[in-house]
């Protein structure tokens, strides 16, 4: 169990500057350079109640098929009913040319072990650049020099200054660009609190300096347009996140249009560290989420047997992009599926409850959006979580309209309190979720990214009505080796309705629609909006009653489009249009 159970999120409103964290994503520790104008947060619309609570992730929550404030039990799926990751069992490993698994398999299935699978590596615009293959400094190799920085912080009785001495001796064109306010925030006035820093340094810098032991083989880049999937252990995640964090990756500072990695989010931790311009609220923001980090760098170094609940992981995770041509992506308008199962709470959260179901992170093309800035709300606070999720930024370019991201077995480390300004670091979260053979917790998380509607007027359009369906549903497509029986449900909410300006009600039926087709139920979290969660559920049973189709019902999507400027309510709209009385509203 957690050591506390904090409120997830708060109700205020955020401000747009907050949620728009996508325009960060990319931005990279120097100063100087441009940041990415990428829309940001895809659902600060979902702020969960103050009264929820971060409970144990693989327990599911039977209070939600108690009768919940907004949608009465009678008139909602039961959420016990639905099919979960564990249930469905879907452990499996696929050995193919476009899945890199760097470990030995066998030694994992046969004796309990994990230990790093030996191949090529690669130096090549194809595979992660690790730092100890960059040679191209004389008389020392930049990894030489990195290596014996690193060795130094190992032993300890060392200050904030040396840890930024460290990282600048082997990034020195960066020497007077780079800022670390926030680590000195941390230090001076968190650190009495937490009191990790002098135990967790050493080990964070022994294991990125252990990267050559530990990664003997090329890590692909998940490029657009390309089906791949990376299998890593939370070993090897671990000592590429300390790689992250103490800025040893080349080429990756860098994201100035036309640069190498400018389709690429930031990996190294320099945009974290600084508190450029100076804003002292997200200084203490940034502060807060350096505490989530060292937490999860505490579990994964610490090897002491009488704490049994942190003992540092031992499982795999598997990260999946998923391209779907745009031949094989569904005719809508030929769709003749029925809707599916849906559950509706004005209770609960995608994280918690929804915890063993296919998990929707609102996502930013650029993934983990500004997890490493100034962002903060729910992918970010995902990410912040479960900072497994955060090396995905190593490999995944941008996604692309036809395309997402499948993790597969992250842990959650922490827990917090409140959202975007009032978020907090509020402890450490000992996760029980059970796993799979190959030792994947099961917790399955789906990034999709919904398009960013400036004015909202524009998402009333075949054309962004059409993309954000196909969107859905290649984030909830099945893998056809999967019998169509057997999926777990979807867990999301209300998908790019923040600073994006998605309407709720659109989403809410563009989601049903995309999982029909996927052959998925849902759980839909209106996060403590009991008026949202009775008109969702009153319209789906009233599609229900009346067998609307997904094919019917992109038909009348459509042709509200034409209507949509004059403010006619799209539930009533479509009641109208399949037959509902005003007396049966």
């Amino acid at each position: 169990e957690t050591s506390q159970k904090p409120s997830r999120n708060d109700s205020r409103n955020t401000s747009t500057t907050h949620q728009r964290s996508c325009s960060e994503s990319g931005a990279a520790g120097a100063t100087n350079q441009p940041q990415r104008t990428e829309p940001g947060d895809r659902g600060a619309a979902n702020q969960p109640s103050q009264n929820q609570s971060m409970g144990e992730g693989s327990v599911r929550n039977a209070s939600l098929n108690a009768t919940t404030s907004g949608v009465r039990t009678e008139d909602t799926y039961p959420f016990s009913n639905l099919k979960t990751l564990q249930a469905c069992d879907m452990s499996r490993l696929s050995f193919i040319r476009e899945h890199t698994v760097l470990i030995y398999t066998q030694y994992l299935l046969n004796n309990g072990f994990i230990a790093p699978h030996t191949g090529k590596a690669f130096w090549d615009g194809l595979h992660v650049k690790l730092p100890h293959l960059y040679t191209h400094h004389v008389p020392l190799s930049r990894w030489g020099v990195t290596r014996e920085a690193l060795k130094q912080l190992t032993r300890g009785h060392f200050s904030i200054g040396d840890v930024q001495s460290a990282i600048m001796s082997y990034n020195s064109d960066y020497k007077n660009k780079w800022t670390f306010e926030v680590l000195s925030h941390y230090a001076q006035r968190l650190q009495k609190e937490d009191r990790n820093l002098e135990t967790v340094i050493p080990k964070m810098a022994k294991l990125a300096w252990e990267l050559p032991e530990l990664i003997r083989k090329g890590i692909p880049l998940l490029r657009s347009q390309q089906t791949k999937a990376i299998t890593l252990s939370q070993q090897q995640i671990a000592c590429l996140l300390a790689n992250a964090f103490f800025c040893t990756f080349p080429h990756r500072n860098n994201t100035k249009p036309g640069s190498e990695y400018a389709t690429f989010p930031t990996i190294n931790f320099s945009s974290l560290f600084s508190n450029h311009p100076k804003d002292a609220a997200k200084e203490a923001q940034k502060a807060q989420k350096l505490r989530a980090i060292f937490q999860y760098f505490h579990t994964v170094t610490n090897e002491d047997p009488h704490q049994p609940e942190v003992l540092k992981p031992d499982g795999l995770v598997t990260f999946e992009r998923i391209c779907i041509p745009q031949e094989q992506l569904p005719k809508w308008k030929n769709e003749k599926k029925l809707l599916r199962n849906l559950h509706v709470s004005s209770k609960g959260s995608i994280e918690e409850e929804g915890s063993g179901l296919l998990q929707v992170d609102f996502a930013c093309k650029y993934i983990g959006g500004g997890v490493l800035g100034t962002g903060l709300v729910q992918e970010e606070i995902l990410f912040l979580m479960s900072p497994e999720l955060i090396v995905s930024r190593l490999f995944t370019e941008k996604l692309d309209h036809n395309e997402c991201l499948r993790i597969t077995g992250a842990q959650i480390y922490s827990s917090y309190s409140g959202y975007s300004r009032s978020f907090e670091w509020a402890g450490p979260y000992h996760d029980k979720t059970k796993r799979d053979k190959w030792r994947r917790r099961y917790r399955q998380i789906v990034a999709i990214d919904a398009l960013d509607f400036k004015n909202p007027k524009d998402q009333y359009t075949k054309e962004n009505i059409t993309r954000e369906l196909n969107k859905a549903y290649v984030g909830f497509r099945r893998d056809p080796d999967i019998p169509p029986g057997c999926l777990p449900a979807i867990a999301t909410g209300n998908w790019g309705c923040g600073a994006f300006g998605g309407d709720p009600k659109l989403k809410a039926l563009i989601q049903l629609m995309a999982a029909a087709v996927a052959e998925r139920d849902m759980a839909y979290f209106t996060f403590g909006n009991d008026h949202v969660a009775k008109e969702l559920q009153n319209a789906y049973n009233h599609l229900k009653t009346h067998k609307v189709t997904v094919d019917q019902l992109y038909k009348v999507l459509i042709d509200y489009c034409g209507h949509a400027r004059e403010r006619s309510d799209l539930y009533v709209f479509i009641f109208k249009k399949i037959g509902v009385q005003p007396s049966q509203l």
